[in-house]
């Protein structure tokens, strides 16, 4: 029997609709179905009623012998998500109920329709990098969810000043980064924080790390491609005590003069894509690439 676990992390009105349909597509094909206990919770307290709840079975966390992991909501949603995914190689299905939607590619409209081609194996998955964080410092993510599927953000706190970051790959320094910070990203994380930064678009299957300098003073600071193979050290010093850092979604203060490595996390995550998606079709739909009178 399929085994499928239903995932959101916030609630907005009338958004019940879209979970009864997941849950109504679902069982109908026969298929067992968990829900995390986050979302349960989330509709308790909006005292939400869900008609197939005795079918339900709540869990913390999903185990390895799940066949679909479907996060409801966004793009910040499916970053949630992938902590609750980690390694455990369950292919990741994201429902857009959100706004851009990059990462999550089912729109609500089609929601039905698209659960069905999946349980019936009309689907591709494609394999996405993380970046693993260390650090010696002890209050930050890293403690428990030393990795990032998007991008590793490094930003000041406390301060309208610059911070300074610097920065090596591998043993080789590259750069001193007067900034209001510095973005670590990965491709699939190309498309967000660091394409608002003046990055560059990058396919997600590619084997890439892109380091974005955020607001430097000195102009001929550009985005850099460098190969996933390699290490980035970071050195972070400011005029506050503390500077953030964030894992995706996740914060945290650090001490200044912090060093942070960063490499190539040991797994991917596995997305889900149907098959009229891609993520040329993808830029074309949410970049409105192609719309140009002229053509």
């Amino acid at each position: 029997m399929t085994r499928v676990a239903v995932f959101g992390q916030f609630y907005h009105k009338g958004s019940e609709r879209f979970i009864e349909v997941i849950l109504d597509t679902l069982f109908a094909q026969d298929i067992k179905v968990y829900m995390i206990r986050e979302l349960w919770e989330l509709l308790q307290a909006h005292q939400i009623t869900i008609a197939h709840a005795e079918q339900l079975e709540i869990i913390d966390t999903p185990d390895a012998d799940l066949d679909f992991f479907i996060s409801v909501g966004g793009d910040g949603t499916m970053l949630k998500a992938v902590t609750y995914v980690r390694d455990l190689n369950i292919p990741l299905v994201g429902i857009n109920t959100g706004r851009l939607g990059f990462l999550s590619t089912i729109p609500k409209e089609a929601i039905a329709d698209e659960l069905t081609q999946l349980i019936s194996g009309a689907y591709r998955t494609s394999e996405r990098t993380l970046i693993q964080v260390e650090t010696k410092a002890t209050s930050n993510p890293a403690n428990n969810w030393n990795f990032a599927l998007n991008e590793v953000s490094i930003n000041r706190k406390d301060s309208t000043s610059m911070i300074r970051v610097d920065v090596w790959v591998d043993q080789e320094h590259l750069n001193t980064y007067w900034s209001d910070g510095l973005i670590v990203a990965t491709p699939t994380g190309s498309t967000g924080y660091s394409l608002s930064c003046g990055g560059p678009i990058i396919h997600p299957e590619s084997a890439n790390l892109l380091i974005t300098p955020i607001a430097p003073h000195n102009l001929n600071a550009r985005p850099l491609i460098i190969p996933d193979d390699r290490t980035v050290r970071l050195k972070v010093s400011s005029g506050a005590a503390h500077h953030l850092m964030s894992l995706d979604s996740r914060i945290a203060s650090l001490p200044n003069d912090s060093e942070i490595m960063l490499k190539k996390a040991d797994f991917r995550i596995k997305m889900v894509h149907l098959p009229e998606t891609s993520f040329i079709k993808t830029l074309r739909d949410k970049l409105y690439w192609g719309e140009d009178k002229r053509n």
